[in-house]
């Protein structure tokens, strides 16, 4: 019978901070199962864009939908991959140009699965999500909406 997961709360308000990566690194130090951590950070970029420089994203979704998105993803990249854990967190609000939106933790006994699943999850929550971004664009203050690249 395979394992389920209890959901977890993914969102977070406005940057996620390097504190807050410095820490989810440091309380996984008593997990001696684990033999690897693969991390990826979506930082937001000072993109060039008619209008202006890009100066920050404005993310909003539909939060219950997005949350369960969120956990199927997680399930199956746990059936897929030979996972100890994993942790998501994804802003909401503004997050200025330099600072990080989306944060991805999986850890594994092994290096492999820990990359494997990283790229899985990253693709899967670019594709199915319902996260919906606003460029704050130049001096004027305009939104426009992201394209999810």
């Amino acid at each position: 019978m395979e394992k389920t997961h209890t959901p977890k709360k993914v969102f977070v308000d406005g940057p996620i901070s390097p504190q807050f990566v410095s820490d989810s690194i440091a309380k996984h130090q008593s997990k001696t199962n684990i033999g690897a951590h693969s991390i990826f950070l979506g930082q937001i970029r000072a993109d060039q864009k008619e209008g202006g420089v890009v100066t920050g994203i404005e993310y909003t979704a539909y939060t219950d939908m997005a949350e369960k998105v969120f956990h199927e993803i997680r399930e199956a990249a746990f059936a897929k991959f030979d996972l100890v854990c994993m942790h998501i967190y994804h802003s909401l609000g503004l997050v200025p140009t330099g600072e990080v939106s989306l944060f991805v933790f999986v850890s594994s006994a092994h290096r492999r699965a820990s990359f494997e699943a990283l790229e899985y999850v990253v693709e899967e929550i670019k594709a199915k999500v319902p996260i919906f971004g606003k460029e704050l664009v130049g001096e004027t203050g305009e939104y426009t909406w992201k394209e999810n690249k």
